[in-house]
């Protein structure tokens, strides 16, 4: 089927994203994945390495976005890159994080255990101790409210049987979400099998004691993207005076954001290529212990958490390319991941690396989008590689915080 004009696909002609004379609002969004988290560690790292040519050695992702989302191992990162340190600034550089993973990696998910089968009668695959452990001793006391930018967490709770959102913007109106960054570091990675779900209690505005029951926020939204938007938006509706300041356009009267005044970049932890790995006559077979228990991993999981990413790939791209601002919508993904490098909980050293390895080779990839008509992914004709594509963001993000700082100034005399 050949492209309408009036139809949006991944192969219009490339128009490199600008910063509006008001401003936008910059978002970061990383993917669960568990271990796989090393990708985009290694993209965040490459960015962050960019925004440091351009304003010294000291910048950090957080002093750039606005609002930084994560998913399960997303979430630790976001975390990450945001708890505050005791001089106030972010507790892990991006080129911290991938070390992290690989130094804790292993502890978190033990080979030995990786190695067996599930244990079916006496709870997860893994305790989570020390996933636990390390996270508490990182993070401390640290509370929601005291992350350095906006952040937005999802979990999902197994008691209310609901996605609870763990966002920044919603301490004040709800007390009870203000919890320890660990706790809900643990809550957003307790992906079903492979971790405990994680049970805490907080206090409400009234002093009353509210629980918690959580699991991975891969189960509501692998992919965090619509979630920070929608977090966003409510904001700005809400009239928050922390976004509100540079939400609404200054020349209209007041007006909500518009699609064109968001720059969002997206990170995947990988998709296993799993297309004819399986078949109707195979799968049409499978008892519960089949879907949970394959050569090639979980595949009940995977498809969960898989298409849960895409489908927000896939209303993203949409509403981007429908408005005219595609390429204001970066979302960086490795469609081909096979063997180990596909899997979740795989620790060995030759992993580590071929994880990290394969993020160094996305970033040489070429820029790809969704086309709406065959929906694939497919090269963004003089896009250049996804390496080119950062530094570009890089040089927007930086013209951005310079442009609210000499706002800032402007408007104090």
């Amino acid at each position: 089927m050949g492209n309408s004009p009036t139809t949006p696909s991944s192969t219009a002609e490339y128009n490199a994203p600008s910063i509006p004379p008001d401003g936008v609002v910059t978002i970061l969004s990383i993917d669960g994945g568990g271990i796989r988290g090393i990708i985009p560690a290694t993209i965040v790292a490459y960015l962050e390495d960019q925004l440091q040519a351009l304003d010294g050695p000291d910048a950090r992702v957080a002093d750039y976005f606005d609002v930084i989302a994560g998913t399960s191992t997303g979430g630790l990162m976001t975390t990450m890159l945001t708890a505050p340190d005791k001089n106030k600034r972010p507790l892990y550089a991006g080129k911290d994080i991938v070390p992290f993973y690989k130094e804790h990696g292993p502890k978190i998910f033990p080979t030995a255990e990786a190695s067996q089968v599930y244990n079916l009668i006496g709870g997860p695959k893994y305790d989570g101790k020390y996933l636990h452990q390390i996270l508490q001793d990182q993070l401390g006391d640290t509370r929601l409210s005291q992350t350095l930018t906006h952040v937005v967490i999802p979990t999902f709770d197994i008691k209310t049987f609901e996605p609870t959102i763990f966002a920044t913007c919603d301490v004040k109106d709800s007390p009870e979400k203000n919890a320890k960054l660990s706790d809900i570091c643990i809550a957003t990675s307790a992906a079903p099998t492979y971790l405990p779900c994680h049970y805490f209690e907080t206090a409400n505005g009234k002093g009353e004691r509210v629980q918690f029951s959580l699991i991975d926020g891969g189960v509501a939204a692998n992919n965090p993207t619509l979630v920070a938007i929608s977090t966003v938006t409510q904001s700005v509706v809400a009239q928050d005076p922390n976004f509100q300041n540079f939400l609404t356009s200054s020349t209209s009267s007041n007006e909500p954001i518009g699609v064109h005044r968001f720059l969002i970049l997206s990170i995947g932890t990988g998709n296993a290529k799993y297309a004819d790995k399986y078949t109707g006559e195979q799968v049409a077979k499978w008892s519960v212990l089949a879907w949970l228990l394959q050569e090639q991993g979980n595949p009940l999981i995977d498809v969960i958490f898989g298409a849960s990413a895409d489908m927000v790939d896939y209303h993203m791209a949409t509403l981007f390319q429908a408005l005219k601002v595609g390429h204001n919508y970066l979302r960086i993904q490795e469609d081909d991941l096979q063997g180990p490098t596909s899997k979740v909980d795989v620790t060995t050293k030759e992993n580590l690396d071929a994880l990290e390895e394969v993020g160094k080779k996305l970033l040489s990839k070429p820029v790809m989008k969704l086309n709406l008509l065959t929906a694939k992914n497919e090269p963004v004709p003089k896009a250049g590689t996804n390496q080119d594509a950062l530094k570009r963001l890089a040089g927007l993000l930086s013209e951005e915080r310079k442009r609210r700082r000499t706002a800032a100034l402007n408007g104090s005399k």
